[in-house]
């Protein structure tokens, strides 16, 4: 049985058509496939000469196992071959509870970085921010080492302390001492802020929709005449398929919530709202920035596109390509966790590597407008060299000092992205929210070869 991690892919099998139309596929494909066999042919050479001739003894079943990685990784920065062990771990943390440090984690470059940490985990607690390089557990480099392995290393029996070497902009790398624990993660809580409910999902398990509809449920008890919800995404690094669809119908009266296209171009499947918005059309603003990735973009992509919801914070993560998890043998041999299709929000536009836009563009801090102007592409999926490019070519927005920034009068222990979600609600959208002056921004231009970087002035808004 296929297991997807966001979206699945559908079972597309073409008919038989003619024999001569047979014969001509055989014998035009009959090249390709002798030169497949000469390079398999070449691969069990070279891992003959390793086991008689590398300097120590070496296990074959490791060997085929990284060799299988690498040829999936080499694909994009999603796919990727899961041992048993990773298959097993990966179901664990899709039930929603397992043990270890509470990371979302990919691959860039041969190093680890930090998609985002889990709401409430030790990792969360012990300040791992999304963007943040490991390059080290317990004092041994994971340097070059697949994410699946680098993930072993974190993972481990609750209660033990792994120490991560993080590296991170603007300081030196450093160690953080984490306590492993058993993961039984929450991943939607909700509470009230005056009169406007604020709904938090950190990611999508198989219990996430079920708990939000439980969460918003009893603020909603507590204020009957909740005039507004806020649904926080941020730093939500995405996760199953079915749990983002369940979401976004919560809010939904129908409509479609989002398509996959494989590389069929018949190959689409379609989901679909049914009648039923959990608020009674309640005004909603979802709240996104980089750290809102797949899942978290397919609900933020289909409330915006639905005229369901404004968004307010940061353009996202730009994850919208469709993995399935293909088990080996019944996970026995491990599985494939394989790209299979983009997805597309309800308007039909793929946010592969572009992201998807907030209405109101707001920056959590002045230093994160600044890195913003500094970098178009600083944490996104427009970073990894080997990614997919969006279906229409479409590219992401370059360096820009965002459209606001917290003045300098702005308590720093409060939440500006959060305060001007409720500004939005308060005066009823986007467009009617009296707009803050654009900050000062130093933005990196490149010029040739060289890079100046120059301040740029925006007047405020007469």
């Amino acid at each position: 049985m296929k297991k997807y991690l966001l979206i699945g892919v559908s079972a597309f099998v073409l008919g038989a058509g003619s024999m001569a139309y047979l014969s001509q596929h055989a014998t035009a494909a009959a090249q390709p496939r002798a030169n497949t066999y000469r390079m398999l042919g070449l691969f069990g050479d070279v891992l003959d000469i390793v086991e008689r001739q590398y300097v120590t003894p070496v296990d074959d079943t490791k060997l085929i196992h990284a060799a299988l990685d690498g040829m999936l990784t080499s694909l994009d920065p999603h796919s990727s071959y899961l041992d048993p062990q990773g298959f097993d771990d990966m179901r664990d943390q899709t039930r929603g509870e397992y043990g270890g440090l509470g990371l979302e984690v990919t691959s860039e470059d041969g190093v680890v970085k930090v998609i985002s940490p889990m709401d409430g985990t030790p990792a969360a607690n012990a300040g791992v921010k999304p963007g943040d390089y490991i390059t080290g557990v317990n004092g041994e480099s994971v340097l070059g080492l697949s994410v699946n392995e680098a993930v072993k290393q974190m993972r481990g029996k609750p209660g033990e302390t792994v120490t991560l070497t993080i590296a991170r902009e603007k300081s030196d790398p450093f160690d953080v001492k984490i306590v492993r624990e058993v993961i039984k993660q929450k991943t939607a809580v909700a509470r009230l802020d005056g009169d406007y409910g604020i709904l938090r999902v950190s990611g999508f398990n198989e219990k996430t929709t079920d708990e939000a509809q439980a969460a918003f449920a009893a603020i909603k008890a507590k204020n009957p005449k909740m005039k507004g919800l806020i649904l926080d995404l941020r730093r939500n690094p995405g996760g199953l398929l079915d749990q983002a669809v369940g979401i976004s119908d919560l809010f939904l009266e129908g409509g479609e919530i989002v398509s996959q296209r494989g590389r069929d171009p018949r190959d689409v499947e379609r989901y679909n709202a049914r009648p039923g918005d959990i608020t009674g059309g309640l005004p909603m603003v979802v709240l996104i920035d980089s750290g809102t990735a797949s899942a978290a973009e397919i609900v933020a992509g289909a409330l915006q596109d639905r005229k369901r919801a404004e968004l307010v914070g940061l353009t996202s993560f730009g994850k919208g390509s469709v993995q399935t998890v293909i088990p080996l043998r019944g996970g026995l041999d491990g599985a494939l966790k394989l790209t299979t299709a983009r997805y597309f929000t309800p308007s039909g536009r793929s946010i592969q590597k572009t992201g998807i836009e907030p209405d109101l563009e707001v920056a959590a801090t002045r230093d994160e407008a600044q890195t913003i102007a500094n970098r178009a592409f600083g944490f996104s999926e427009a970073s990894f060299k080997n990614a997919l490019n969006a279906d229409e070519g479409k590219v992401r927005k370059g360096a820009h000092a965002p459209a606001e920034a917290p003045p300098e009068s702005f308590d720093p222990k409060k939440d500006f992205q959060l305060a001007r979600a409720e500004d939005v609600l308060r005066y009823g959208s986007v467009a009617a929210t009296p707009k803050l002056p654009k900050p000062t921004a130093r933005l990196a231009e490149v010029l040739g070869p060289k890079a100046r970087v120059a301040e740029v002035k925006t007047p405020s808004p007469k």
